[in-house]
C-alpha cells in the first residue's frame, strides 16, 4: 500500500512536471492570456489559462488512456482542424488589433465574459491537433509505458499535467497583473495592437503548415 502510494506520488509530480513543461513556453495562447489579463483583469487571465489547462488535460487523456480511436481520428482531421485554428487565430489577431480600451478593462468582466474566455482557450487549444504528439511522446518518456493498463496512475498523471499547466496559468496572470495598474489607456491600445499582429502570425504559420 505503501509502494502504491510513492508510486502515485511519482506519477502526479511527473505529471506536473510535464504540465509545466507544455504551458510555459510563449505561444499564441501565451499571449491572449497576457493581453486579457492586462485589458481585463486577472480573474480573465486566469480564466483563459484554465481553458488551455483542460485541452491539456483531454490531449492527456487521449494519450494516457490509450484513446487510439480519438487520436486517429483527430490525426485524419488533422489539416481542418489546424486550418479552423489558424483562421480562428487570425480572427482573434485582427479583432484584437482593432479593439479600444474600454471603461471595462478597469474592472472585471462578466461571469458570462469569463465563460467566453475560459471556452475560447479551450478550443483553441484542442484545434492544434500536433500537440497530441507531444504527449504521446512525453507520456513514454515519463514512463506511462510500464503503467500500461493501470488505469490508477494513468488518471493520476492526467491530473498532474493538468495541475501543472494551472500552476503556470496562475503564475503569469498573477505575475502580468502586477503591471495592469501602471498601464493607461495609451499603454493598453499599444499591447492591444503588439498582440494582435502576433496572433495574426501564429495563425499564418498555423494556416502555411497545413496547406
Amino acid at each position: 500500500m505503501e509502494l502504491l502510494g510513492w508510486t502515485a506520488v511519482g506519477f502526479l509530480g511527473r505529471g506536473l512536471l510535464m504540465g509545466l513543461a507544455i504551458a510555459a513556453p510563449v505561444g499564441p495562447i501565451g499571449v491572449l492570456c497576457i493581453r486579457r489579463t492586462l485589458a481585463y483583469g486577472r480573474m480573465t487571465g486566469l480564466v483563459s489559462g484554465l481553458g488551455a489547462a483542460t485541452a491539456d488535460a483531454v490531449y492527456g487523456c487521449i494519450a494516457g488512456f490509450g484513446l487510439t480511436l480519438v487520436a486517429n481520428v483527430l490525426q485524419g482531421y488533422a489539416v481542418w482542424i489546424g486550418l479552423l485554428g489558424g483562421l480562428y487565430l487570425c480572427y482573434l489577431g485582427v479583432k484584437t488589433f482593432l479593439s479600444r480600451p474600454a471603461a471595462e478593462a478597469a474592472a472585471e468582466i462578466s461571469a458570462t465574459g469569463l465563460l467566453r474566455a475560459y471556452v475560447s482557450t479551450v478550443f483553441l487549444t484542442l484545434t492544434n491537433p500536433a500537440t497530441i504528439l507531444s504527449f504521446v511522446t512525453l507520456f513514454a518518456g515519463v514512463g506511462l509505458a510500464r503503467a500500461s493498463g493501470n488505469y490508477l496512475s494513468a488518471s493520476v498523471l492526467v491530473l498532474g499535467v493538468f495541475l501543472g499547466s494551472a500552476l503556470w496559468w496562475v503564475l503569469l496572470s498573477g505575475g502580468v497583473s502586477l503591471f495592469r495598474d501602471r498601464l493607461n489607456t495609451q499603454g493598453l491600445q499599444g499591447i492591444n495592437r503588439i498582440s494582435g499582429l502576433i496572433l495574426v502570425a501564429f495563425g499564418i504559420v498555423a494556416l502555411s503548415l497545413n496547406r
